[in-house]
């Protein structure tokens, strides 16, 4: 039987929620009055709901964790989160050759890193080299983005010259995440290992001040400032002296210390937390999560999965507003493609994912896989049961989980769920060693759709060529028209769900508790909170 919304609320425990591209502008005239203008000065505590994995912006994979080094390290552009727009920042101007393998940026002059050093071409080359060095084993997203990356060139001292062997038409875009954020060469130089360790130089608005693993971080405004994104709402340095991120896992405790004004902000404010929240003058922000929505990508060799009218069959068996309803609350969405609805390319395929198992049942039985004993399907002997791959990198997992089993279960089809820790799930992944595995990815570009199922990107899936699906997925980035870039993935979102890679569950909303003294606290396009704009009055 399916469980009341309460108790599986229960087992979420701190329910984790994350990123975003809808616009989420200035605050201020949120619960507490019109503060006047800001004011710079004082230290902001914030209240993480994981640790940190890594201080390094460029291996950076959690939201958690991307909060912190984000504020470290600024990209060659930005992008606007209400219109998608690319706007300058370390880069005043940039030009794309007409096959998009050739990118050249014309970076601000004076801008230092915070040991002193100065930004230039050869600093932008070599943190795209050291990402490429890097590798998709610690940094997959980076490692992505560059693709068939030749090299970048030193035109002169403010010009870089990047280059692809192929098009590869998202990488402006790509140019604005913090996974390519640009790094001081005494970075760049070590070994991946020692980049984690809390003393990466960059030439953002913040800078390490402190770093205790699994404990906390603190960030110090960096003096001098002044070379922000087009994007930020003032010049200058940023407002606060000091971050002080807190890792406090337990939902309750992160909302008491809110509401006692303990903490000026935090991370996954549960809907139950939102009253105790509100009575105490704060409120709840949140945002919807661009990219590949929360899904199970199923390994194609493995078990009964290797037969496509099984994965096929499995769509329909999942009741997605069912786990929005029980599980999680009104800022989540069920997933309705293979792509998040926030996500630029976006096409609504919710018919394909419309619930019903009386239809999976019958596709079930017209391919052979027929009911044994104890309700599980069977062919030739070999029983409708496969695993999950997970980690608590979402807090909310297991509970989702735990009901698309029972779901599952439902139709005859055996669902076991393997939960291990976020370096076991990395290590496995990159061996292809489970049945399944549950994630999502975030990025305001529908190319991720490449990075996550193409066979030259991660393929969990382990699959081989699926020509509608490649010819999509390399024909979108190869163009730079955006009508026949947005046809491309709305077929490769199609594509994906007609080979049945991705069962996809629901979309990742961030939800922030912020106090009623903690003003502009925003979301940056990739779903990262940005706090170069952020400050706090009443001190």
């Amino acid at each position: 039987m399916i469980r009341t919304r309460h108790r599986i609320v229960a087992l979420a425990g701190a329910l984790a929620a994350a990123t975003t591209v809808a616009a989420c502008g200035s605050d201020s005239a949120a619960p507490g009055g019109d503060a006047g203008p800001p004011q710079p000065g004082g230290v902001l505590r914030y209240g993480l709901s994981q640790a940190p994995t890594c201080s390094d912006p460029a291996q950076a994979g959690t939201n958690q964790t991307l909060y912190v080094a984000r504020q470290i390290v600024d990209s060659l552009t930005d992008q606007d989160p209400a219109t998608g727009e690319l706007k300058p920042w370390l880069a005043q101007s940039w030009e794309t050759s007409p096959d998009a393998k050739v990118f050249t940026f014309h970076l601000v002059d004076g801008v230092t890193f915070s040991d002193g050093t100065p930004l230039t071409a050869d600093s932008v080359r070599n943190t795209f080299d050291s990402v490429v060095k890097i590798g998709s084993g610690k940094a997959p997203l980076g490692s992505s983005y560059l693709t068939g990356y030749v090299g970048t060139t030193a035109v002169d001292r403010l010009t870089a010259r990047v280059e692809f062997s192929k098009p590869n038409a998202p990488f402006l875009q790509a140019s604005s995440t913090a996974a390519l954020g640009i790094l001081a060469d005494v970075t760049t130089a070590k070994p991946a290992e020692q980049r984690c360790l809390g003393d990466n130089v960059g030439s953002g608005p913040f800078t390490y001040a402190a770093y205790r693993q699994d404990a906390a971080v603190t960030l110090a405004k960096r003096t001098g400032y002044h070379w922000g994104s087009a994007v930020f709402a003032h010049r200058g340095e940023a407002y606060l002296d000091k971050i002080e991120f807190t890792v406090v896992p337990e939902s309750g405790v992160r909302t008491g210390s809110l509401a006692s004004g303990q903490l000026d902000a935090i991370s996954d404010a549960l809907p139950q937390d939102a009253p105790q929240i509100e009575a105490a003058g704060g409120r709840v922000l949140s945002t919807a999560n661009p990219g590949v929505p929360f899904g199970l990508q199923l390994n194609v060799t493995r078990g009964p999965l290797r037969d496509p009218a099984v994965r096929r069959a499995l769509l329909p068996a999942i009741d997605r507003k069912q786990l929005v309803d029980t599980v999680l609350g009104p800022q989540f969405k069920p997933a309705t493609s293979t792509l998040a609805s926030t996500t630029p390319g976006y096409t609504d395929l919710s018919a394909r994912l419309a619930y019903d198992p009386a239809k999976t049942r019958t596709l079930l039985d017209q391919a052979g896989w027929l009911p044994g004993a104890d309700g599980v399907r069977a062919k030739n002997g070999e029983r409708l049961s496969f695993s999950v791959l997970f980690s608590q990198v979402f807090a909310g997992n297991q509970a989702i989980l735990e009901l698309v089993q029972q779901q599952l279960r439902q139709v005859g089809v055996e669902l076991k769920l393997d939960l291990v820790s976020s370096a076991e799930a990395t290590a496995r992944q990159s061996s292809k060693d489970f049945d399944s595995f549950y994630g999502n990815t975030t990025r305001a570009d529908g190319d991720i759709l490449r990075t996550t199922f193409g066979l030259e990107g991660r393929n969990l899936n382990a699959r081989g060529p699926v020509p509608a699906l490649d010819d999509a997925l390399n024909g979108q980035v190869s163009t730079v028209d955006a009508a026949t870039r947005n046809g491309l993935i709305r077929t490769a979102q199609e594509q994906v769900l007609d080979a049945g890679l991705q069962l996809p569950t629901v979309e990742l909303s961030q939800a922030i508790g912020a106090s009623a003294n903690t003003r502009d606290l925003k979301f940056e396009a990739s779903a990262r909170l940005q706090f170069f704009d952020t400050w706090l009055s009443g001190r």
